[in-house]
């Protein structure tokens, strides 16, 4: 089964800049990650932008979706920045049917030593094989449906919401 991998940046792929103090993208960490995770999956890895979540837009989110869309594309993981990662699940909740879709992303960056994206990215990866088709969000390891997924930003946290 080959999953496609859509790289878009978010906190996964930031890098700290000493001089300046400031978080900046450079390359993905995706290929890095996969070998150290020494991960064994038929995998087409494509990078669309390299962007905070926080500055994607719509004309972001339908280029993420063209590319779920695809013919024969039926399992892909999103790369995504944490703060607008449940906007993107439900952009493309609304318009994917048909496939298994998983956004995953990293609360700390990948070059920190101790960011949770590596266990994430190993997460989504297994979720995306097992999952029925849909649109999902992978953090901390668990699953949820774009339909009731958020970020608690109080306890920094993904979680589904209740009472909706």
């Amino acid at each position: 089964m080959q999953i496609r991998l859509l790289v878009t940046g978010g906190t996964f792929d930031k890098e700290y800049d000493e001089l300046s103090g400031k978080l900046f993208f450079k390359d993905t960490h995706v290929h890095e990650m996969l070998r150290l995770a020494r991960a064994d999956l038929d995998l087409e890895i494509r990078t669309l932008m390299m962007v905070d979540s926080l500055e994607m837009t719509d004309q972001d989110r339908d280029l993420v979706l063209q590319n779920c869309l695809e013919p024969g594309r039926e399992r892909i993981v999103v790369t995504h920045g944490t703060d607008t990662m449940p906007e993107t699940a439900r952009y493309l909740g609304e318009r994917a049917a048909g496939r298994t879709i998983v956004l995953t992303g990293a609360m700390i960056p990948y070059t920190f030593g101790s960011s949770d994206g590596l266990f994430n990215l190993g997460c989504a990866l297994a979720f995306v094989q097992v999952l029925p088709p849909g649109v999902y969000v992978a953090m901390n390891g668990r699953w949820f449906d774009w339909r009731t997924v958020m970020k608690n930003r109080s306890i920094g946290r993904f979680q589904a919401r209740t009472g909706d």
